[in-house]
C-alpha cells in the first residue's frame, strides 16, 4: 500500500476552509461538464427533432429548429433551410435566401446542397444563370452521391451539359477539380 509523504499529508489536512474551496469548485467542476455533457446530445437532439418536424410536414417548426443550427454552421441545416426556402415550406418562398444557404452547405461539401445551387443556377434562380457554375456543382455532386443516387444527378449533370460549349465544359471540371470543401467557423 502506498503512504503519502508529508506534503500530501499536509494537502489532505488543509483548513476547513480550504477543503470548502476545493468541494465546491469540485461541485462547480462536475457541473460545467455535466452541463457540457448534455449540450453535445440536446444539440444533436434538436437536428433530429427538425428532421421529425420536417417529415411530419410541419415546416414552421422545422424551420425555427433549423435557422439557429444552419447560422452555427450545420451543413445539414443549411441544406434543408435552403430547401425550405427554394419551395416556401415554413417559410416565404425566396431563392435568393435558398441560394445563399445551399451555398454556405456545398462549400463545407454537402452533396444535396450542390446538386440544387447547380439546379439554381442551371435556371438562374435566386443567383445569376451560369451553366459553368452549375456545371461545377453538378460535377461535385454526382462525384459524391451514395449510388443511389449517383445514376440520377449524372442524367441531369449530362443534361446540363448538353447545352455547354467544349470550354464551358472544361472550364466546369477545371473550376470542380479546384474545389475544396472549407468549414465554417
Amino acid at each position: 500500500m502506498e503512504t503519502l509523504d508529508s506534503q500530501d499529508q499536509g494537502f489532505c489536512r488543509a483548513a476547513p476552509q480550504t477543503r470548502g474551496f476545493w468541494r465546491r469548485a469540485g461541485w462547480g467542476c462536475a457541473a460545467i461538464l455535466l452541463t457540457l455533457t448534455f449540450a453535445i446530445p440536446a444539440h444533436a437532439q434538436t437536428f433530429r427533432q427538425g428532421i421529425s418536424a420536417f417529415h411530419r410536414q410541419d415546416y414552421v417548426t422545422a424551420s425555427r429548429i433549423f435557422i439557429p443550427l444552419a447560422e452555427r454552421g450545420n451543413a445539414a441545416a443549411q441544406s434543408y433551410l435552403g430547401f425550405l426556402f427554394e419551395t416556401g415550406r415554413g417559410v416565404p418562398q425566396n431563392y435568393t435566401e435558398a441560394a445563399m444557404w445551399y451555398r454556405r452547405a456545398a462549400e463545407q461539401g454537402d452533396t444535396r446542397a450542390q446538386y440544387s445551387l447547380g439546379l439554381l443556377y442551371d435556371r438562374g434562380q435566386g443567383v445569376p444563370q451560369d451553366i459553368v457554375e452549375a456545371s461545377k456543382w453538378l460535377n461535385l455532386s454526382t462525384a459524391a452521391a451514395p449510388p443511389p443516387a449517383r445514376e440520377a444527378r449524372a442524367r441531369i449533370r449530362d443534361a446540363v451539359t448538353t447545352k455547354m460549349t467544349r470550354g464551358e465544359i472544361a472550364q466546369a471540371r477545371l473550376r470542380a477539380l479546384e474545389w475544396a470543401p472549407s468549414r465554417e467557423h
